[in-house]
């Protein structure tokens, strides 16, 4: 329901705008050529129209691994969240696994799987995999969420991440969208104030 409310809105927004690129073709004259080298005083939020109505539908394609990493096997064999992304307890992102980091392991083990091979071949050519961020905020939500203070308050990872021991490679299991953090806040007590999380 709340989807296609928002198609109607975009429908809506679309028509206005369509009008009003009519209405400024008709009646704006043209500039001079001096004017058109002077900076303009508002930027676009966007650098396409098409990815202004992405965000705007909330319509995100699933990253594309380099590598099928399964969680699934590694939390089985208890490996720790924090022992592959490093720094999440101590400032704002999670870090994203170094070839080094997979290669300590896969030394010895799996070395004959196929995509442990793909590990090994950009440690021999000296290049990190380009893994690809699951989660983020667009932009324009202003949010700046920092993991730190999560987990020293103690929220589990699957509370925002979904159970990553059921999960091969990683996909998108919890939209977390305003609602949703609010939501978590309120839960758990912490401040709602907008300032929290858009500074």
């Amino acid at each position: 329901m709340q989807r296609r409310a928002r198609i109607r809105l975009l429908l809506l927004i679309l028509a206005a705008f369509t009008v009003a690129l009519v209405v400024l073709a008709c009646s704006t004259p043209e500039q001079p050529a001096a004017a058109s080298t002077v900076s303009p005083v508002f930027t676009r939020g966007h650098s396409t129209e098409w990815e202004a109505i992405r965000e705007f539908l909330d319509y995100r394609s699933a990253p594309q691994q380099p590598i099928a990493f399964t969680h699934k096997v590694h939390v089985a064999k208890g490996v720790e969240c924090v022992g592959c992304h490093q720094g999440v307890e101590q400032g704002p992102e999670a870090g994203l696994p170094s070839v080094k980091l997979c290669m300590t392991c896969h030394l010895a083990i799996a070395t004959d799987k196929p995509e442990i091979k793909k590990v090994a071949a950009y440690l021999q050519r000296g290049e990190e995999i380009p893994w690809q961020r699951v989660y983020g905020f667009y932009p324009s939500a202003h949010v700046r969420f920092n993991h730190a203070p999560h987990i020293r308050a103690g929220v589990k990872c699957a509370a925002c991440h979904g159970d990553m021991a059921q999960q091969t490679v990683a996909t998108r299991a919890v939209d977390l969208d305003m609602g949703y953090c609010l939501n978590c806040h309120r839960q758990k007590e912490a401040s709602v104030d907008c300032v929290t999380c858009h500074f």
